[in-house]
Formats: C-alpha cells, structure tokens, sequence
C-alpha cells in the first residue's frame, strides 16, 4: 500500500523508538534503513508543506524586521515615540506564542515575566556606562548604531517559526515541561532585552530637562 504524507507523518512520533529496537535486536538490522528513509522523506515533506503553507504576511514581517533592523545598525535621530515601535511588535510575536493550554497552563505567565524581569535587569546593567543623547524640545533622541537589534529580532522570528515547525511535526512537544519553559523563558528573555533598552531611552528622556522660553 502507498504510503501518503499523513501516514509518514504519524510515523515521525515513533520513530526513536524504531530506531532503538534495530540497534539493540540484530534481527530488526534489515529494517533500519527503510525505517530511517522512510522518517526523513516524511520529515522533508512535512517541512515543505509547513513551508509553502506559510502565510505571505510572515514574509512581509521578516521583510520589515530586516529593513528596521539594518535601520538601527546606523547612527540616526528619531523620534521618541518611535522607539516603541520594534518593542511592541517583539512582544506581539512573542505573546502570541504563549499556550495557557500546554505543559505549563497558567503559569507560562509567570514563566514569561521571570525571563523579562532578568532580560531587562541585565540590560539595563550592561548599558549603564552608554551615552544618551536626548532633546525633549525637538521630540527625538540620537540613537547609536548597533546590529544587535537586528539580531535580537532575528532570534525571535526564528524561535518563533521554528516552534511553531516543531510542534507541528511533534504535537506532544506542547505537553512537554521543558521544552514549553526552555521556550517560554526564551522569549521572555528576549522581550527583555528590548524593555531594558528601551527603559534606559525613557530613564534619559524624562531625567532631561524641558526646554524653557528665554
């Protein structure tokens, strides 16, 4: 009989234990292989289905996180409510990927805060020699170059597709403990790298003083 993609794919959750069985059982050898094959064909074609299936507007995020990425890796004066723009959206994705209904329900909340809270803490630490340079008159502040934005962004899109890949092709990854706080404290660390920045542009912002009329 033919075996169809649904059938492969069904396979994918068994297959460490086929693989187990052939090498501890000399007279499962034969079937190792064919086994083997027959998990990786599966796994390509679940892959290019994830992919092709992709909806167009995740491309254009990508697109945009490139484009504000290769942005911030300049020197540049921007408006300061601008700033918010990239941390919004980083928690967007990030909270979008939160499962209340997976290994650790409710508490992924709390999960999530603890790795925002030490993100944002260590942020904030690295950067406190960094130079700030505000005008509360004009509404901007001068923001130095760094590629680090652009990678923090990458890391997220990335953790973020290859998860949702992941649970795809292993639904049971949802139910598992580790890997829903590995994931969970992932983000949040993330998250925080971006509020720890941003905070220290907000601290300068308001400690600078308004500008009066002569």
């Amino acid at each position: 009989m033919r075996r169809t993609p649904a059938l492969c794919a069904a396979r994918l959750h068994f297959a460490p234990f086929y693989r187990i069985s052939s090498h501890r059982d000399p007279r499962r050898r034969a079937g190792r292989h064919s086994g083997l094959t027959l998990t990786s064909h599966a796994e390509q074609i679940m892959i290019q289905q994830i992919v092709s299936h992709t909806p167009t507007y995740v491309w254009a995020l990508l697109a945009f996180i490139l484009y504000r990425g290769v942005l911030a890796s300049r020197d540049r004066e921007i408006a300061f409510r601008r700033l918010f723009i990239i941390p919004a959206v980083m928690l967007w994705l990030s909270l979008s990927s939160m499962n209340e209904h997976g290994a650790l329900g409710g508490g992924v909340w709390g999960v999530w805060a603890l790795g925002v809270v030490a993100g944002a803490a260590l942020t904030w630490r690295l950067g406190s020699g960094a130079v700030i340079t505000v005008s509360r008159a004009a509404g901007t502040v001068q923001q130095r170059g760094s590629w680090a934005p652009l990678m923090l962004m990458i890391a997220i899109f990335a953790t973020k597709y290859t998860v949702a890949v992941l649970t795809a092709m292993h639904p049971e990854l949802q139910q598992n403990l580790v890997f829903a706080a590995a994931v969970t404290v992932l983000f949040g660390l993330f998250n925080g790298v971006f509020v720890g920045r941003l905070a220290r542009y907000v601290a300068a912002w308001m400690f600078q003083p308004e500008a009066t009329a002569a």
